[in-house]
This record gives C-alpha cells, structure tokens and sequence, in this order.
C-alpha cells in the first residue's frame, strides 16, 4: 500500500459490514455513539459525533419568531411531523386519520409529506379545514421548523438523530424497518435506552401514533427530561473534531 492515512466516519449506532472490514485497515474511526468497540478496534475509535448544521443549536431564542413565520398561535402546542425529503409512507398514514383529533386537542402541526405524496394529500385535504396545519413537501428552514416545535415524529436516520440531538428536541421515532441491517432501530434503541427518545415501531404507527403524540405533548414534565436527556448527547464540534483528526494523521 501508499500508506495514505485514512479514516472513516461511522453515522450509525451500528457498524456496517464494510465498515468492520475496512476498519482492520484505517488509522482512525469517528464515531458517533458510544460503545462502538463492539465492532471496532477500541484504540482506533473516537467519539466525534455527526456533522450538523449549526443553526440548530440554541434554538429556544428563536421560539416567538417561528410560530409567527408558520402563522402559528403561540398559546398551543406544535407538532413536526418529518417524512424526510421523499415523505415516509407510514408517517402520513399514521397521521392523517389523526387530523380531528390533533385539532380538537389544540396541536398545530408541521407535516412534511414528502414529494412523492404531496399531490395525494393535497387531494386528500381538499375542502379541509387546515388552519393550524402546514403541509410541506420540504422544508428549507429547518431550524425555524425545529425551533416552533414541541415534538418532533420522524425516522431514526443518523444525521436526524444528530439534528434532534443539536436542537434538544423532545422525539418520537418510527424507525424505518426498510434499511441495510436495522441499523435505524438501533439508532433509535441507543437514544431509548438513555431515556432520550421514544419509540413507536413502524407496524405499530398506525394504531399507536397518534395517541402517543398527543399523550406525550400534552406532558410537559415528560417532554422537559426528553429534551435534557437528548441535548446532552449533542456534539457541537464534530466537524472540528473530524478535520483536527485527519490533520493529525497528515502531520
């Protein structure tokens, strides 16, 4: 070999199977979670956590200015329902039939359908009463979104869990089942198991969503150790902590 320094950087709870081959070979592991020795040589591992834009950090100043930017009323709660970009079937499933009750209970929603299903919501919503709802195929500003939000409903992917992480945000995950290995369940099992999120599994959505997203918005002392026990696994200097570890390789 060149003997280039190299190193991978591992987003998961859960170590891929190219990445356990490769990492016999590289100098350094930045990972995100803690206990990655299982699948790693442990002097080559190190705790850097995920990239995240940094917007995301700090956002309770921001609270009053993003209930205004989504014509929100600042006396009631606001749910963020994220689908990711290409919407998550189950999500909008799950929440859908939910509407009536979310508006009975006063919940203002964020809805990110997706754009793959935008068109058949949109369809579906026709003659609606949707004050209090935004529905989004995207959302640009999501620091705005996450700062208007009480709860967040989305997949446990890595870099979200890092966003939730970053922004303190009290979660309900449904972690998606078709991924490589499961390793969204592992995400989300990893946060749970620090009382740092809560998990709705991806066949149980449908019948217990709904009524976990309201039972849990409703609680604010429930929501408060959500929100402390995430924000601590929160790593502001990940990018820095990954450059300063390939700069020390080059040196």
């Amino acid at each position: 070999g060149k003997k280039i320094p190299s190193v991978i950087q591992e987003q998961n709870s859960y170590a891929g199977i190219t990445n356990k081959l490769l990492s016999k070979r590289v100098n350094r592991i930045c990972v995100a979670y803690e206990g990655m020795e299982k699948y790693f040589p442990l002097d080559k591992v190190l705790i850097t956590g995920n990239p995240v834009r940094d917007n995301l950090f700090g956002l309770e100043k921001l609270r009053s200015k993003a209930i205004e930017h989504f014509g929100f009323k600042t006396d009631q709660k606001v749910l963020l329902v994220l689908g990711g970009s290409l919407g998550a079937r189950t999500l909008n499933q799950s929440i859908f039939p939910a509407l009536g009750k979310f508006r009975e209970r006063g919940i203002q929603l964020i809805w990110q359908v997706g754009s793959i299903y935008r068109e058949e919501y949109m369809q579906k919503l026709k003659g609606q009463d949707l004050s209090g709802i935004r529905v989004m195929d995207f959302i640009r500003e999501m620091d705005m979104a996450y700062a208007a939000a009480d709860l967040v409903v989305c997949r446990a992917g890595a870099l979200t869990v890092s966003e939730l992480c970053a922004a303190a945000k009290p979660a309900v995950l449904v972690p998606s089942p078709n991924v490589a290995e499961d390793h969204q369940s592992k995400n989300a099992y990893a946060l749970a198991a620090r009382k740092a999120a809560v998990i709705v599994r991806d066949p149980d959505a449908p019948a217990k969503l709904p009524d976990t997203c309201i039972d849990l918005i409703g609680n604010q002392a429930e929501l408060k150790h959500l929100s402390d026990n995430i924000r601590v696994l929160a790593r502001r200097n990940a990018a820095i902590d990954i450059l300063k570890t390939l700069t020390g390789l080059l040196n």
